[in-house]
């Protein structure tokens, strides 16, 4: 019964300390399918992946390669060995080295006592070319292609090392809408080879596109395996987390308010250009568009992180000068950016002093030093408001499930009474239970007459809880709609619209 599967792995038990992370937990995966593994974040997805690709060592349990047993515990090598590889999100590469020599790093070939980087260059191409990606030249630096480039890079360096169980963890958090297209198709070219494929994804929607089966968990033990076309999209989260969920995006109706910011004809590197809109109080104005459009451009001019070469940005009805980020948070305007680890974070640092950080003109003493009673009411201002999910505020901000670290970056602009909040991505990679969490707290800053700015590249989310949209291509704004009678078809019209201009 096991010959079947490329992957069994039977009664897994994982315990740190004060933690249960898998208990009793089984999955299978047959050679020739995409299995989906789904779960919340912290349900233990990424353990039971870690233990198969001998990152972990199990406590107890049985796991069986193709029928036949592991004795002992895995390594990554002997992983390796067997077939495995992991494409992770974050993708593991030497940006500055060339495609071959990402692919047969630790592996180099050797030719009278030197790389043999001929053979090397011949048999990168051959991997390539075996997905649909002859035109990549493997002496290409690895750090000039684009994401879903350097994603098919990967998948290529993974072949090379005969891998025929491949786990892909949130594969298209990165990428853009004709990456994501490119990626169904090298999916699917793998699953007719008979590569046996793990897809681990919080983007629900993207599953019917390449998904032949979904094993589910929860709270670090197995719910439920079976045919996706079995299931609908509402028992898939409802066995996710535990309970259903009868609205995925919650909006709170809210009178609109006054004026708060005018932006006039702003211009900005080559992806801005004469960019104007208003928001409102209470307002929740949502920024679609194909990736590299210029919205995310946009906010970082407006927030000050890049600089505008032109152009007018009006708070309650008087023009302020931004120059830097430290500018807008003195007047109220505050992003949550796309990279919420490398630009709205230090991981490294605990939940405290990521949210006394960008406040300490407000928990300073006259003396220059901390007043800890009003950082002690700052931090409570920010993270009690949010219901941060930690053992204290002195817990390392990396140690929090992505849901609970965006908590922090927006507890940070809380504490300041911010007038306008900019959200760029805010549910990437976060599970659909903390997606609801973030749209509450969206919604919580409507209601007290905030000014509320979000850029998703996902259509169901920025229609599902804007209020107005506006439609961006090439670095202007094509189209406005009302985000409760327009259309995805409506949306991505605007957002083709002069995708040939100059």
């Amino acid at each position: 019964m096991k010959d079947e599967f490329a992957v069994s792995m039977e009664h897994i038990f994982k315990t740190f300390p004060g933690v249960k992370a898998l208990d009793d937990v089984q999955f299978n995966v047959k050679p020739g399918e995409v299995m989906a593994l789904l779960g919340e974040n912290g349900a233990g997805k990424s353990t039971l992946m870690k233990i198969l690709s001998g990152v972990y060592t199990r406590d107890k349990g049985d796991i069986y390669i193709f029928g036949k047993k592991i004795e002992g515990n895995l390594n990554t090598t002997k992983a390796q060995n067997l077939g495995i590889a992991i494409i992770h999100q974050e993708l593991n590469m030497c940006q500055h080295l060339t495609i071959a020599a990402n692919m047969f790093l630790g592996r180099e070939l050797i030719k009278n006592g030197v790389l043999d980087n001929k053979r090397m260059n011949e048999l990168a191409k051959a991997e390539l070319a075996k997905l649909g990606a002859s035109d990549i030249n493997p002496e290409t630096i690895v750090g000039d292609l684009p994401v879903g480039r350097q994603q098919m890079v990967e998948i290529a360096k993974a072949l090379l090392m005969n891998a025929k169980i491949l786990i892909m963890d949130e594969p298209s958090s990165s990428l853009s809408n004709a990456e994501i297209e490119e990626m169904f198709r090298i999916v699917k070219e793998l699953r007719n080879m008979g590569t046996a494929i793990v897809y681990i994804s919080h983007r629900l929607q993207e599953l019917h596109h390449i998904v032949d089966r979904v094993t589910i968990m929860r709270d670090g033990k197995f719910i439920k395996e079976g045919k996706f076309s079995d299931f609908t999209m509402d028992q898939i989260i409802s066995y996710m987390v535990g309970r259903e969920i009868t609205n995925q995006f919650p909006r709170d109706e809210v009178k609109r308010g006054k004026k708060i910011l005018e932006v006039r004809n702003v211009y900005a590197g080559d992806r801005v250009k004469d960019v104007s809109f208003d928001l409102y109080e209470g307002e929740v104005l949502g920024f679609a568009g194909l990736v590299q459009a210029g919205r995310t451009e946009t906010m970082r001019a407006i927030f000050g992180a890049d600089k505008k070469t032109s152009g007018k940005i009006i708070l309650d009805g008087k023009e302020i000068e931004i120059n830097s980020p430290e500018d807008a948070i003195k007047n109220g305007i505050v992003l949550a950016p796309e990279d919420r680890k490398k630009e709205g974070l230090c991981t490294k640092l605990s939940i405290r002093q990521n949210i006394s950080l960008p406040n300490l003109d407000e928990v300073s003493s006259k003396f220059g030093t901390i007043d800890k009673t009003k950082e002690d009411e700052l931090i409570k201002k920010g993270y009690e408001a949010l219901t941060i999910k930690m053992s204290s505020s002195e817990a390392a901000v990396e140690s929090l499930s992505g849901g609970n670290q965006q908590k922090v970056v927006v507890s940070k602009w809380l504490a300041r009474n911010s007038r306008v909040v900019i959200f760029d991505e805010p549910t990437r990679g976060i599970d659909v239970a903390a997606k609801v969490e973030i749209y509450q707290i969206i919604n919580k800053l409507k209601k007290q007459g905030i000014g509320v700015i979000i850029v998703s590249s996902e259509l169901p989310e920025v229609m599902g809880i804007s209020d107005r949209i506006l439609v961006f291509c090439n670095g202007r704004i094509t189209g406005e709609v009302d985000a409760r009678k327009t259309t995805e078809e409506e949306i991505m019209t605007y957002a083709t619209k002069f995708y040939d201009a100059n």
